[in-house]
């Protein structure tokens, strides 16, 4: 095994469960995440030569897995699941109270589509915050924005999903 390889192996185990993490978030399905999780693998390995060092690891990889994510949503034509703001938010304590999981199905599925109405400048960013768990320092290098643009776009977009489900 040469030196290339060893190095990719050494990311590889390092950073395999950030990015099925990442992943099992987007999609919230485990074969799924497990399967985009070694496209991203792949990925990272047919263009690791492309890597600058210019942002962290995981950042490069989290933005090779949010493409992965996003050509396997246009593939299979489906819904696009980007986010669940309740991460952002205590949850609530699970009830058997009739009613309740069908109650926030239809709550993720409204934010879900607020989400979709967005900016894809807005969209990103949440991804890389909530999920992604990136500074806004990591997001500015990735998406090529200032740190400060970063944290406002990041509150701006929260600010539109709130307004969009409150006119709905």
């Amino acid at each position: 095994m040469d030196n290339f390889e060893q190095a990719f192996e050494q990311i590889y185990s390092t950073y395999y469960r950030h990015v099925y993490s990442f992943l099992y978030k987007l999609c919230h399905d485990t074969r799924v995440a497990e399967d985009l999780t070694q496209e991203t693998f792949y990925q990272a390995y047919r263009s690791f030569g492309r890597y600058n060092g210019e942002c962290e690891m995981f950042t490069w990889l989290a933005s090779i897995a949010k493409n992965t994510f996003f050509k396997y949503l246009r593939k299979n034509k489906r819904e696009s699941i980007l986010i669940d703001l309740y991460v952002t938010e205590p949850e609530a304590p699970l009830t058997d109270e009739p009613g309740y999981r069908l109650s926030k199905q239809v709550e993720i599925a409204e934010l879900r589509a607020a989400i979709a109405a967005m900016p894809k400048k807005y969209s990103e960013v949440l991804i890389l915050r909530i999920y992604g768990e990136l500074s806004y320092e990591e997001i500015a290098a990735k998406l090529g924005i200032s740190p400060n643009s970063a944290k406002v776009i990041f509150h701006r977009a929260k600010k539109i999903i709130k307004e969009i489900l409150i006119n709905e």
